[in-house]
């Protein structure tokens, strides 16, 4: 297993009491194994009882980060379609800041139009839901308009398609410089030529084909050579399920995952947490 390879986990905020997802985020602060630890951003849960708990992924998000100390932290990722990018930059600024420069921005284009379980929280929120190529365009504008704001010394108009910012100006500043990594999830052809142009990590679900994954993983090399950017520059991240009663199955998923060029790797915790999990992950889990 090559040295480089980090892992961290992921706690999806739904079905699930905010102590006990700070308790597994402050049993992984201590592990030195673990590296890094994420939420997903969805309004409503799609997973169990659709009218169950489901936090708010940033709010949450500057709760964990001002109560840890090592970690990375972030959203895998981010639904474009939420938050106008402004108002992320700057809500990233501020997380950054909270917890000393630790912070990966997650991205992504949103919910796609074939998931409807996800597509209610939109209508529920008074979201506008796009098609999900417009989705896209206006992903690789945000993620322009937020790497800006978080270097521009002086105010800024930005008139594009789908980003319109009059005197733009993010202050303070995040504490990493030019500002916290970029990490763009998403698969398709479109997306990736965004991820080519603007992530510093890219991230894709796991725990199925992974000759699919990896024929993914090339496409984002041609997109790169397209664009004239180093492929090398972008790390590959995949997101693994764990499977509590099937350790060796886990295992086996990232070791797989790492020898195809995957040195990123997040696995994700389904609830409820058993006591101790993070340590029973270190364990049983990680490659020995």
């Amino acid at each position: 297993m090559p040295a480089a390879a980090s892992f961290g986990l992921m706690t999806a905020p739904q079905q699930v009491a905010y102590d006990d997802v700070l308790r597994v985020w402050q049993e992984a602060d201590a592990l030195a194994e673990l590296e890094h630890a994420w939420l997903f951003d969805h309004l409503m849960p799609i997973g169990g009882d659709p009218l169950g708990p489901c936090f708010e992924g940033w709010t949450l998000l500057s709760a964990l980060a001002a109560q840890t100390s090592r970690l990375r932290v972030g959203v895998l990722v981010t639904s474009n379609r939420f938050r106008p990018p402004a108002m992320l930059a700057k809500m990233a600024a501020t997380v950054d800041v909270v917890c000393g420069g630790r912070l990966d921005l997650g991205i992504g284009a949103g919910s796609r139009p074939a998931a409807p379980i996800a597509r209610r929280e939109y209508d529920a929120h008074g979201l506008p839901f796009h098609d999900f190529g417009h989705s896209v365009d206006a992903l690789g504008e945000a993620c322009a308009a937020i790497r800006r704001l978080w270097t521009a010394d002086a105010p800024f108009d930005v008139h594009g398609e789908h980003v319109r910012l009059t005197g733009a100006f993010c202050s303070p500043k995040p504490v990493q410089r030019p500002g916290p990594p970029i990490v763009i999830g998403g698969r398709t052809d479109r997306l990736l030529r965004v991820v080519a142009e603007h992530a510093d990590v890219w991230n894709v679900p796991g725990g199925g084909d992974l000759d699919d994954v990896v024929a993914r993983s090339r496409r984002l090399d041609e997109l790169c050579a397209e664009v004239g950017r180093d492929p090398a520059a972008i790390t590959r991240s995949i997101h693994l399920p764990v499977a509590y009663d099937a350790p060796r199955t886990t295992r086996e998923a990232i070791a797989a995952a790492v020898g195809a060029g995957f040195s990123h790797v997040v696995l994700g915790l389904t609830a409820p947490y058993p006591e101790g999990v993070a340590r029973w992950v270190v364990d049983e889990v990680l490659p020995r």
